[in-house]
């Protein structure tokens, strides 16, 4: 009997679909995604969530189109986004319309919502003029009344039966350019819904945990259900759903992704809780260390560890590594190598220095690479 590697995470295959420039699914990227809490209708704020989203990684960004003031906001949000904005329509279709013209990238909706099935035509006729993707937003909190009926309330079963109930309506429209979320606020409800719908399509999946909660709360929450999905290959783009900043949204999405090696961005800092064997303050150092280099964008690893006990193994395995030593002199790695000693009075700064110089040759080297590859294609 073949034994799956540990460390690996295969992926469900899926097909693919693009929102805007960005590929969803089959070997993509997993996407990290967010949503405004501005009022669409005030285009400047909005635009100015959507830049600090986009700076903290989000490859796309989804803003709630409920009236016509939101849609007519549009053509401005989304030229000025710099990432494809998805338009979150609920129940009338002419925003839909009026999304798709003004440049979303994709719509959310649920097809069988919004009316007769003429209204649907239209909206994918919208939808193909435009290049619009969808996404099928299913949740558990506003499941249709027949399927609360037949099963009495929201399960596993209902949420699937729903997404392919909506999903077979578009096929009946040929339109295939969807993704699928089916939602719920209950770990155990959503993780065996996706399931269960990984199991019967493949189409690509937007993975969530809706209304999970506050900044800490909500991220326990969401890295539990979403991480225990993407560990078994489940999920093309996801959504950390926070009462909190959209930008920590993306923060905790790229931490979720980072932790089970499925893409990485920034600076993945390896460090101990700290305990009386600490030969400095770890907490404080890696608070700080946290803030000055969340300018870094490029991957890599640093290593924090307090005492000898740990420190040198974790620093074998990190680009950067520091361990507490006697005396306020601390030892400092480099690519896993004892390279030099530092002080107390310098230790924060130093790490700094070492990760934007180390991040600077990666972006170098990355750079040269590119560079080079046209010419070693035309050799062959």
């Amino acid at each position: 009997m073949s034994i799956r590697p540990w460390r690996d995470v295969i992926r469900r295959k899926s097909r693919q679909v693009m929102v805007g420039n960005v590929p969803v699914g089959g070997d993509a990227p997993i996407a990290v995604q967010t949503m405004t809490n501005t009022l669409t209708s005030d285009a400047r704020a909005t635009i100015e969530q959507i830049h600090a989203s986009v700076a903290a990684g989000a490859d796309i960004v989804r803003v709630s189109c409920p009236d016509e003031e939101s849609t007519a906001a549009m053509p401005e949000i989304c030229r000025e986004a710099g990432v494809p904005i998805v338009a979150d329509i609920h129940f009338h279709y002419k925003r839909a319309l009026e999304a798709a013209d003004a440049g979303a990238a994709c719509l959310r909706i649920n097809p069988g919502n919004i009316g007769s099935a003429e209204r649907v035509r239209e909206v994918v006729r919208a939808a193909k003029a435009n290049g619009c993707s969808m996404r099928i937003g299913v949740n558990a909190g506003s499941l249709e009344r027949h399927l609360l009926e037949k099963y009495a309330e929201p399960c596993p079963e209902a949420l699937v039966e729903s997404a392919l109930e909506h999903a077979r309506i578009l096929e009946d429209n040929d339109f295939f350019d969807f993704k699928i979320s089916v939602k719920a606020s209950d770990v155990f409800l959503a993780v065996a819904a996706y399931q269960g719908l990984a199991d019967a399509c493949d189409y690509p999946l937007h993975l969530g945990i809706t209304e999970a909660g506050g900044l800490r709360g909500g991220t326990v929450k969401s890295a539990i259900g979403i991480g225990s999905l993407l560990w078994a290959g489940i999920g093309d783009t996801i959504r950390v759903s926070l009462s909190a900043d959209p930008v920590e949204e993306v923060k905790a999405g790229f931490e979720i992704l980072k932790s089970l090696g499925l893409r990485h961005r920034g600076v993945r800092i390896v460090s101990c809780p700290s305990c009386a064997r600490q030969a400095f303050p770890v907490i404080k150092t890696v608070e700080t260390l946290e803030e000055r280099l969340a300018h870094i964008h490029t991957p890599m690893s640093l290593s924090i560890i307090g005492c000898v006990v740990n420190g040198p193994g974790e620093a074998r395995e990190t680009d950067i590594g520091l361990t507490g030593g006697g005396n306020g002199n601390h030892m400092v790695y480099l690519s896993g190598m004892t390279d030099h000693k530092i002080t107390d009075d310098k230790l924060v700064d130093h790490i700094v220095d070492l990760v934007e110089k180390k991040a600077a040759e990666i972006e170098a080297a990355s750079a040269d690479a590119a560079a080079k590859e046209p010419v070693a294609a035309h050799a062959h």
